[in-house]
């Protein structure tokens, strides 16, 4: 399956171009998707510790599954006053 990871705030400095195109086996997960993605670029390797994930427009948690063609969303914490 492919997947689309969008990557936002300080992840861009990982991905300058915010975008990542994943393919992984089916079933998968958040936590698959995020697994292959630290592999590939270890800088990457907190997504889920730190980092709000949504799949579409919901957020989702580590065990949300996956489906062919899903836009995944990573989205740090904000800080700011």
């Amino acid at each position: 399956m492919t997947i689309r990871a969008l990557f936002f705030g300080h992840y861009r400095d990982i991905v300058p171009s915010g975008e990542w195109e994943l393919t992984l086996d089916a079933p998968a997960t958040v936590a698959d998707a995020a697994t292959a993605l630290a592999a590939s670029e270890p800088r990457l390797a907190d997504l889920l510790s730190r980092t709000r994930v949504a799949v579409g427009a919901d957020f989702a948690t580590a065990e949300t599954p996956l489906k062919d063609g899903d836009e995944l969303a990573f989205l740090p914490p904000m800080s700011g006053g």
